[in-house]
């Protein structure tokens, strides 16, 4: 065998030169060596170098700034070395040439660094002079030959399974990312790109392609996003048909505002509804992108907003919250922490005092702030021109939709093709091919029955209904004549959905879903709860039930689309139908990456045969200002709030302010009986006599302050465009203040109930008088302290008449307000119904406006010493009333999402608070809980994360706030 020498390692300080120099090799080298030495050693020697050298030696060193922060070995050698790089290493071998290439990176990198330092000049004084020479020539340092062979021995001493080059990629690679990221943190606030994804990172179509399953934009939205207005931050309103694809493109610059400028979003919506799916739709990205996604509907949200140091925040609002939240912005002087307000249904403007509301904030965004971006969402309108000179604003119009969209209307029992450019605008199509007989005739005449089975239970089908009962009936009776084959259709998924709701009722179903669902089928309108309404919306959108028959709302809340649309009628209730309503309907039909086309049936009488033709051919409607809505309430309310936060002090101001709105856009068109002068005069001589403001004269002109009560009236949102409710409610604070009962929650639930739920419902006065018999003697004296004693309710329902004059909107509010008490004990809505023979709907809107109104009214009393009592009372009546569940319930509910029954899914899994919601694993969730999908269980997470991040964010700020040193410190 041959002996094989065992290989030899050595140590990583060993010298493994010994007593060998390779340079010595080549004596040329050891000359021009030695001859450096001596000149730098000359140079050391003398305290005055001569001015060349001095030159030479400047010329072969960085800046001085950086040069006073280095070893002063490091210089000497430098200066030497520098002039044989080129000369004397390019023999070097491969290896050592390398190791020396990273020596100089490493050098360069540094240079670069302490250059930058500082922008403040060397002066050149003698001082300076003769303190570089100290620090330039220790008393001690290292051969040249040293220096050389210390290069050469951490060389060959480096592992050598690392390729030096790979090594050298890797650190230019590091520094390329260390620079990057000093950019980004000191990018300019102006800055609007940071990536290839229309200026955002990729990270961010990554997201969309996971989360909404988007993997490329339609042609219009990326034409849309690359507008030079877009580009340039001028404003913008954009508009296509329904499920065009508008909110993407809103959502995308929203998330450009929060990463690329650092600036808070708004995000207005017209429904509370809309407002939470968007929550849990956004949440995630907030999660991922490091922002804040914040709730403003119903009673949620915080006037002012928390000031956040760290992190920016997307407020996402109903019209109303949206109004009270720019006004807190304007009060606290924050309004520049804000950069883009996208407004979706921007033709809202012209819909009654939810209008007025649209304008007045848009109004005071436009006034009190250049800075601004607004983006503004719309149906095809008319007068599209008017919104722009409003908004100064340019327009994008595309009649884009993914999936074809066919019109239809149908007489008799024939088919025609809506088509504006024929005659008669309608083109035969097809005549109906299904048998009835004489008694399905007669009982469905419209042929309703043939029309939906021809798609559904394959394809999905949304029959529009003039009203509530009418949904109700036709779903009844659509399930009549359908064969048993659509009760196999998804059977156990049916099922499952049929518990649920039953669940949701706490044991009780409406007769009429339980009927319909097991054919698929189920109605939707106002009459259900929100609990109801959310477990249908999530079956008919998973292809559980394929049909629904809703009322006109459904076109305009929750994005429900079908194959087929079809109208009962062209009625909502006794109204004819309008232009843009029908279009919002059928604009339902088609979905996108499901179907190739959709269609929308219009079934029509003889009758309506040509006021249907106007439908279909007509314009679009025209958007029309609404300050002037119902005598002018919304004028009133923008001139009180306006001199309350400082906007305006003068009556001149007011006119102002009001040549940049709609109302003065539109003043000719309108046709005003008086001018804008004119308006301003009477309502502020209105707020005078009311005593919300104040008017003090001197020689040249008027001042317009506001006073406590009118600073409490637009404070509390509800209040501010109804200002005779301002004077009520302050009358009925303050007589409850006297005998204010707090031993259980109805007197308070009476001071809180809506004043315009009123005239909705008429008390029924046998069950009055029997709810009044089981209250407490103290509750029954503060019902007789309000007005409603004993005896007026005993003689109603008796029959019998009763001679004193009777305050009718007292005892109707007191009758609500027991509506409202018995539901706070029992907390289930449908027992409560049932007690008080109203429809379980009516009590879930008046839940709902109650708690808001409950908002209000505390935002009233913050502002009016005299009501101290009542801040803490009414915070947490708000918090009772907008869950209205065991308070054990109340954090998992506090979720967007989280209904309550899904509340007691998960409280009874052992998803007891926010903090397991929140650390929960999504694909846990979705197996532990019956019916909740995995898409659903990541939204109920990311949502739960969301708000836990947002309570943790708002208890450090407090933190950050208690040790922040205050700047007006005495000092001596």
């Amino acid at each position: 065998m041959v002996d094989v020498k065992a290989t030899e390692y050595c140590s990583d300080n060993e010298d493994l030169f010994g007593d060998y120099d390779s340079i010595l090799g080549d004596s040329s080298l050891l000359a021009k060596l030695d001859y450096a030495e001596q000149q730098d050693l000359h140079c050391a020697a003398s305290t005055d170098p001569p001015d060349q050298l001095v030159r030479d030696l400047t010329a072969l060193r960085p800046p001085e700034d950086g040069l006073l922060n280095r070893s002063c070995r490091d210089i000497s050698a430098d200066s030497i070395l520098d002039g044989f790089r080129d000369e004397s290493f390019s023999e070097l071998p491969a290896t050592q040439q390398e190791f020396q290439e990273e020596v100089e990176l490493e050098n360069a990198k540094s240079k670069w660094l302490e250059g930058n330092i500082t922008s403040t000049p060397f002066r050149n004084t003698t001082e300076h002079k003769t303190e570089r020479q100290k620090d330039r020539f220790p008393k001690g340092r290292r051969s040249i030959a040293d220096e050389l062979k210390r290069t050469m021995l951490g060389n060959a001493a480096a592992p050598s399974s690392v390729s030096r080059s790979v090594a050298l990629k890797e650190a230019v690679v590091t520094e390329e990312i260390s620079v990057a990221m000093q950019a980004m943190e000191t990018v300019s606030a102006e800055t609007t790109d940071l990536g290839p994804f229309f200026g955002l990172p990729t990270k961010v179509k990554d997201l969309i392609c996971k989360l909404r399953g988007i993997t490329n934009l339609y042609d219009w939205q990326e034409t849309c996003l690359n507008l030079d207005c877009v580009q340039e931050r001028r404003n913008l309103i954009y508009s296509l048909p329904t499920s065009g694809g508008k909110t993407l493109v809103a959502e995308i610059l929203i998330l450009r505002e929060l990463l690329c400028r650092k600036k808070d979003c708004l995000f207005i919506l017209p429904y509370v509804s809309l407002v939470q799916e968007k929550v849990r739709g956004l949440a995630s990205f907030g999660l991922e992108l490091d922002f804040m996604v914040e709730e403003y509907a119903g009673s949620k949200g915080r006037f002012p907003p928390m000031k956040r140091r760290n992190k920016r925040s997307l407020y996402i609002a109903t019209i109303e919250k949206a109004h009270s939240l720019v006004n807190s912005l304007i009060e606290t002087d924050r309004l520049e922490n804000l950069g883009l307000v996208v407004v979706d249904e921007l033709h809202m403007l012209g819909d009654g005092s939810r209008g007025a509301i649209i304008e007045m904030t848009l109004a005071k965004l436009l006034y009190m702030s250049k800075a601004v971006q607004i983006i503004g969402m719309s149906a095809t309108l008319g007068n599209i021109k008017d919104l722009q000179r409003f908004l100064r604003a340019e327009n994008y119009t595309n009649n884009f939709r993914p999936v074809q969209l066919r019109e239809y209307v149908k007489l008799n029992d024939s088919i025609y093709e809506v088509d504006p450019k024929e005659d008669e605008c309608f083109r035969f199509s097809r005549l109906l091919n299904f048998k009835y007989s004489s008694a399905m005739q007669k009982l469905d005449p419209d042929h309703i029955i043939a029309l939906v089975t021809e798609v559904i239970p394959t394809h999905s089908c949304l029959v529009f209904c003039p009203t509530k009962k009418n949904c109700e009936n036709v779903a009844g009776m659509i399930c009549k004549y359908l064969k048993e084959e659509f009760l196999l259709h998804k059977e156990a998924e049916k099922a499952i959905l049929l518990r649920e709701l039953r669940k949701s009722g706490n044991g009780s179903i409406c007769p009429v879903l339980k009927k319909v669902v097991p054919y698929g089928l189920a109605y939707h309108h106002s009459g259900l709860t929100t609990e109801e309404r959310k477990l249908v919306e999530e079956a008919y959108s998973d292809g559980v039930l394929c049909l629904l028959t809703c009322t006109s709302t459904l076109a305009a809340g929750i994005n429900l689309p079908a194959r087929r649309v079809i109208l009962r009628s062209p009625y909502v209730a006794t109204d004819f139908l309008k232009r843009s309503q029908y279009k919002q309907m059928v604009g339902r039909a088609g979905r996108a990456g499901i179907d190739t086309m959709g269609e929308s049936i219009l079934i029509l009488q003889d009758k309506d045969k040509i006021m249907a033709k106007k439908l279909v051919s007509a314009p679009m409607e025209n958007c029309y200002s609404n300050l002037m809505h119902d005598n002018g309430k919304g004028v009133l309310s923008l001139i009180l709030s306006l001199i309350g936060l400082n906007i305006t002090n003068s009556l001149e101001q007011v006119q102002e302010f009001l040549s940049g709105t709609l109302l003065h856009v539109q003043e000719k068109q309108l046709s005003l009986e008086r001018s804008l002068w004119e308006v301003v005069q009477e309502c502020v001589g209105l707020l005078k006599e009311q005593d919300l403001i104040t008017v003090s004269a001197d020689a040249h002109s008027q001042t317009l302050k506001v006073t406590k009560l009118g600073r409490a009236t637009y404070k509390g949102e509800s209040l501010s465009l109804d200002l005779t409710y301002s004077n009520m409610l302050y009358k009925d604070l303050s007589k409850g203040l006297e005998s204010l009962m707090l031993n259980s929650y109805l007197h308070l639930l009476y001071l809180v109930t809506p004043y315009d739920m009123i005239s909705q419902c008429k008390p029924d006065w046998m069950i009055y008088f029997r709810q009044f018999t089981l209250l407490s003697a103290a509750e029954q004296k503060m019902s007789a302290a309000v007005g409603v004693p004993e005896c007026l309710v005993a003689r109603k329902a008796a029959g019998q008449t009763v001679k004193k004059n009777v305050n009718t909107v007292v005892v109707s509010r007191l009758y609500l307000a027991l509506v409202l008490f018995s539901l706070l004990k029992e907390t289930n809505l449908w027992s409560v119904a049932e007690k008080f023979q109203l429809s379980r709907g009516f009590i879930q809107t008046l839940l709902n406006s109650s708690s808001a109104f409950c908002s209000s009214v505390l935002h009233f009393t913050e502002e009016l010493e005299e009501f101290w009592p009542f801040k803490a009372l009414l915070a947490e009546l708000t918090r009772r009333l907008s869950y209205c569940v065991k308070a054990e319930l109340i954090p998992l509910m506090e979720v967007a999402g989280v209904m309550e029954s899904r509340a007691k899914q998960l409280y009874n899994a052992g998803y007891t608070t926010l903090g397991h919601l929140a650390n929960a694993d999504p694909s846990v969730l979705a197996k532990t809980m019956e019916n909740l999908y995995k898409k659903q269980a990541d939204q109920i997470v990311a949502s739960a994360k969301m708000l836990l991040n947002e309570k943790a964010a708002a208890l450090q700020e407090e933190v950050d706030d208690l040790l922040m040193m205050p700047v007006d410190l005495p000092q001596l």
